[in-house]
């Protein structure tokens, strides 16, 4: 059992056995092993020792410490008559020690060990706690510990790495040879399933792919552990366990073990021990940077960890994002490792079990079937090697899996495809690789219909599109360092066209049903699919992707002999792909002006719904957290409005004669709760504006809010949970007073809501009603009541001074994050006078905050700057708020000097800490 450290005198006394006083040992060791660590830690940073080497080199020094202890405890290696063996398991087994790393350690004894022995393993153990070490250990004896793996494969794992330091070294050999003989037949065949199972659990974890841009580099796909993974299936697969002698000096043991399958080159061997040095030293290097045995590479250290290893800018690319590419590209390599080894060991295994070689036989279009999978022809490779891309075709169709040999078959010859460009049956492949439905008949699928695999991830990983699309190549592995995304920007595309698919397979039906409703039918699927493939490719360059994408877009349209009609809409969706998502999230998509110019760059329905359905693929494939039912209310309301003015609606009718149309059916839905003088009152109150901001069923709720107000000095607050929509609306009807807004934004700051849209109305009795949308600190609605409760009361109590503001704000804990730090996000302040006729609208860009609304919002306040409406939008750590904006005498600001003052106050407000009252 797991032992607490003691106060020394309860383990030590005169007629002890020991060498040593404990506290005495800790004082010799602490010394000599904080100078020995440090000196390593000062040859790793040096670069004179690599990951691996400073690995073995901690491993050697916790070994000397381990020996030293166990004779200050009495056990003498030459005196000592009782059975015992002092082992290393686990990582430190292997002889590899990261700093922060544990001590697996096994002390193997007899069947009954004696009351001295056990005291002596309990000085050791209390030894190292003592010395501030992370420590994991067991004693068993050679039964014991043969049970204990049986029943556990977690220990039987660690067992593989069993390695004797002190004591009756024959004990540790025949521990081994039982494992060893142990693990065949069916117990290894459930060892590797078991690891299997393991692995695919904590990818589940830590994520599906090796591309998230804040990696766990030891538990994450792609990391040390998929990699220990094969090496342990490989090594129990052969009967290979650590060797006894000098382990420490050995390499890396994955690959030797793989060539004994036949399954690396020499070479291949070679690449695998690069990655396996470099994942160890960008590990060493994490955990010096953050004190701590952290796994994660997150933005703050990224750019630390970067600049450590030597990578420095070059070009449009900054140091840490050339960093960060490396690790992806190694982390792809431990992908591709992993799709040949791991299918390839289990049937190495069940043709040793079966004792018979693998079923060769003829398989569909020319190719062979290896046990069932598809493989290449003995006669391949033809000399154009268009077989590269055959088999992938065949695969699709035939919905066979690809076996491991032809997977490595395709990374081996992956630059072939270039010469592959513009073949007109290669290029129909692809295109049909990349369009395939996920079901082979949308229109009538089945309810128990299976679905097709996805083969494009397959096509990026063994590096055939990289080759065969030109630029595609500059995006894979690179890094969105903007804590927004969570994928590259190669994973993130192909995320889309997965996206995409699923809509229109109809499974995201529920969440996204406007998407499934346009994607049937659809005149221009292809150029769509091309569209949400490239539509990031022009991140490789620099400068404006949008455009430089268009540009691409058109040079691979034309290789894949596309039309010019076709490749145009290809491009100019390129060139548009934030036009909707922008105007949805950072303006007044109840501005008619706005809509209108919207409609003249779109032009086409066909063009408006293959551009939706590119945005919301988008936005879905950056995080699960981009996408939420707000985001797409948004998007459903401005599509409804461009197409209403494609459809010739929207620019025949004048603004008050939509208002009537608006308020005419009101009226006798209103009649039966209302009398005739409340139903006049609300009629007589707002601008067009107002009337043209919200829905019928949302109109009637502010009119009996209206009428339950108590008076003229009332504050009457509504709040309305949406979660079908992510969303909590927020009503406020009250006297207009100075700051208003800036003082609900800080009530709002307090209660840890977020502002995702705001409107503000003046009616003409003087009173304010203002409306805000607010979600939470997970991008949800406010549901329970106690929240509920909680942003009533502050409210009221900010608006009618019960709570001091600015004092409040002040010593509130509000969330803040350190991976702020990583990022440098530009201020700026814009203003356009031309997009709206009556406001001035202002964006205002920077660091997102606690708090940052309420301080923008009273900088607004002090210019005298009245707002009419606000749209709230983030992207990771990055604020853009749109603020239609005008005078006191409802006048634009137009004067420079106006635009000057304005800009200087809101970029001292950007700074990190609130504006401070004076």
């Amino acid at each position: 059992m797991p032992l607490s450290p003691p106060k020394t005198s309860d383990v030590f006394s005169a007629t002890e056995p020991y060498k040593c006083h404990r506290n005495e040992a800790v004082t010799l060791i602490r010394r000599d092993l904080g100078q020995r660590r440090e000196q390593i830690r000062q040859q790793f940073e040096d670069r004179a020792f690599s990951g691996v080497t400073a690995g073995r080199s901690l491993a050697t020094a916790m070994d000397e410490t381990l020996i030293r202890l166990a004779k200050y405890a009495g056990i003498e290696d030459e005196a000592f008559k009782e059975s015992f063996c002092l082992c290393a398991t686990g990582n430190y087994g292997a002889g590899l020690l990261a700093p922060f790393s544990d001590v697996d350690l096994l002390f193997i004894t007899n069947n009954d060990p004696s009351s001295t022995l056990l005291k002596q393993i309990e000085y050791i153990l209390y030894s190292l706690w003592d010395l501030g070490l992370k420590v994991g250990h067991a004693t068993h004896s050679i039964k014991g510990c043969i049970l204990s793996a049986q029943h556990d494969q977690t220990i039987c794992t660690t067992l593989l790495y069993l390695r004797p330091l002190y004591g009756d070294f024959s004990l540790a050999s025949k521990l081994r040879s039982e494992i060893q003989n142990y693990l065949t037949g069916r117990y290894l065949t459930e060892f590797i399933e078991a690891k299997i199972r393991e692995r695919e659990i904590r990818h589940q974890r830590y994520g599906e792919t090796p591309y998230l841009v804040e990696p766990n580099l030891k538990e994450g796909r792609g990391g040390l552990r998929d990699l220990q993974v094969l090496n342990w299936i490989s090594r129990a697969s052969l009967g290979v366990l650590i060797p006894e002698h000098d382990p420490i000096d050995r390499e890396f043991e994955l690959a030797p073990s793989c060539i004994l399958l036949g399954l690396l080159s020499p070479r291949k061997s070679y690449r695998a021990q690069k990655v396996w040095n470099f994942l160890w030293t960008v590990r060493f290097h994490l955990h010096y940077v953050t004190g701590r045995g952290e796994e994660r590479l997150t933005f703050d250290v990224q750019p630390i960890i970067g600049a450590r290893m030597g990578y420095a800018a070059h070009g449009n690319q900054k140091g840490v994002e050339r960093f960060m590419r490396h690790y992806f590209l190694m982390a792809r390599i431990v992908l591709r490792l992993g799709r040949v080894l791991q299918p390839a060991i289990m049937l190495h295994v069940l043709n040793q079990q079966n004792g018979t070689p693998p079923l060769i036989e003829e398989g569909p279009e020319g190719f062979f079937l290896i046990n069932g999978r598809l493989a290449f022809n003995n006669k391949f490779p033809s000399p154009k090697h268009k077989e590269l891309f055959q088999i992938l075709d065949c695969a699709r169709r035939t919905q066979i899996e690809l076996h491991p040999s032809a997977i490595q078959h395709l990374i081996n010859n992956e630059r072939y495809a270039a010469i592959l460009r513009g073949d007109p049956e290669i290029t129909e492949i692809f295109l049909n690789l990349l369009c395939d439905p996920a079901y082979e008949n949308l229109a009538q699928r089945l309810p128990n219909a299976v679905e097709r695999p996805f083969i494009l991830p397959l096509f990026n990983e063994t590096g055939l599109l990289g080759r065969f699309l030109p630029y595609w190549s500059r995006i894979v592995g690179r890094t969105q360092f903007d804590s927004y995304h969570i994928y590259t920007v190669d994973e993130h595309s192909i995320e889309s066209v997965r996206i995409l698919r699923q809509i229109e397979a109809g499974k995201m039906a529920d969440e996204i049903p406007l998407a499934y409703s346009l994607v049937q039918n659809l005149q221009a699927r292809q150029e769509l699919y091309l569209a949400v493939l490239f539509h990031d490719i022009g991140k490789g360059f620099g400068g404006d992707h949008a455009s430089a994408g268009a540009d691409i877009a058109m040079q691979i349209c034309t290789q894949l002999g596309l039309s010019q009609e076709d490749s145009d809409t290809v491009s100019w969706l390129l060139l548009h792909h934030l036009l909707l998502s922008h105007t949805a999230f950072t303006r007044d998509i109840d501005d008619p002006n706005i809509i209108l110019d919207l409609a003249d760059i779109i032009q086409s329905p066909e063009r408006l719904r293959l551009l939706l359905l590119l945005t919301i693929a988008d936005i879905r494939a950056v995080s699960p957290r981009a996408w939420n039912a707000w985001k797409a209310t948004l998007l459903h309301r401005l599509y409804s409005r461009i197409s209403d003015v494609l459809d010739g609606g929207l620019k025949a009718r004048e603004d008050d004669n939509r208002v009537n149309e608006i308020k005419k059916p009101l009226i006798p839905l209103m009649s039966a709760t209302l009398d005739e003088a409340e139903i006049h009152k609300f009629m007589s109150l707002g601008r067009p504006s107002y009337w043209l901001s919200f829905d019928q069923d949302t109109l009637i709720r502010h009119a009996h809010l209206i009428s339950s107000s108590n008076g003229d000095n009332d504050i009457t607050i509504d709040i309305l949970p949406l979660p079908s929509r992510d969303i909590t609306e927020l009503t406020i009807y009250c006297p207009d007073q100075d700051g208003l807004f800036s003082k609900i934004a800080g009530a709002l700051a307090l209660c840890g809501a977020t502002i995702s849209d705001a409107r503000i109305h003046t009616f003409s009795n003087n009173m304010v009603l203002d409306t805000f949308w607010v979600q939470d600190s997970h991008d949800e609605a406010f549901e329970e009541n106690s929240q509920i409760e909680r942003l009533h009361q502050t409210i009221h109590d900010v608006l009618t001074q019960n709570i001091k503001l600015e004092e409040a704000l002040s010593h509130a804990t509000l969330p803040e994050t350190r991976r702020m730090g990583a990022f440098y996000i530009p201020s700026r302040v814009i203003f356009d006078n031309n997009a709206s006729e009556r406001f001035t609208i202002m964006e205002v860009n920077g660091r997102d905050r606690p708090a940052l609304l309420h301080d923008i919002t009273s900088v607004l306040h002090k210019e005298n700057a009245l707002i009419s409406s606000a749209h709230i939008a983030t992207y990771g750590l990055r604020a853009v708020d749109v603020f239609y904006i005008c005078d006191k005498e409802g006048r634009k600001f137009t004067q420079e000097a106006d635009q000057k003052r304005l800009r200087s106050a809101l970029l001292t407000v950007l700074k990190d800490q609130p504006l401070q009252k004076t």
